[in-house]
């Protein structure tokens, strides 16, 4: 398995790049957003890799940041999203408003990448959405992570929604709105009440 590949970047085409590491050059297919953090021709890079391997080839696939590799993984587990849709959404969005566009259902954020029609955007929504969580605004993201606000009862009041069987993503954000609209001060019991309506809606 090839995880990583340091090296000099050879060249470059439209959706790819070729590495040369130590006198080998790797084809390595990637989004046009990684495409252009690599920087100029003939310069050191460092790129992360996932590697495909089929019964009649091995091709690697390249990330200027673990965070991308990882998002083109959730992606690629979804029916319907192959490498090359993965690519073209994440040469229309950054991690960050993918995230967040899947966390808020917002399926016509996703399906602005090239190849992505109405229901295959919305089955992108439908099966990640409780797997990565809420994006709250201007926070850094991790696939996977269930991001809490910071107040001091938020945790607890987030608890007691999912409690109640309101998935992660929905109580998450649900709790993020009340305590952005009580403030940090607020009681547990407001917080959970003013929760409780928002996720209601």
């Amino acid at each position: 398995m090839i995880a990583k590949l340091k090296g000099r970047l050879d060249s470059t085409g439209i959706d790819h790049a070729i590495i040369d590491v130590a006198g080998v050059g790797y084809l390595v297919g990637a989004s046009s957003r990684t495409l252009a953090a690599l920087g100029p021709v003939g310069e050191a890079v460092t790129i992360h890799t996932e590697m495909l391997v089929a019964a009649d080839s091995i091709r690697l696939v390249g990330f200027a940041r673990a965070e991308e590799r990882d998002w083109y993984r959730l992606l690629t587990h979804v029916q319907g999203v192959g490498s090359r849709v993965a690519l073209a959404i994440l040469s229309a969005l950054e991690p960050q408003d993918l995230h967040r566009a899947i966390a808020m259902g917002d399926k016509a954020m996703v399906a602005r990448a090239n190849g992505v029609g109405p229901k295959l955007a919305q089955r992108i929504v439908n099966e990640l959405k409780d797997k990565i969580g809420a994006a709250p605004t201007g926070s850094p993201l991790t696939p996977g992570a269930v991001l809490l606000p910071s107040g001091g009862h938020s945790a607890d009041a987030l608890s007691a929604l999912q409690n109640l069987g309101f998935k992660p993503a929905e109580a998450s954000i649900a709790v993020a709105a009340a305590e952005e609209e009580l403030g940090e001060d607020a009681s547990l019991d407001a917080l959970v009440r003013l929760a409780l309506r928002k996720a209601a809606k």
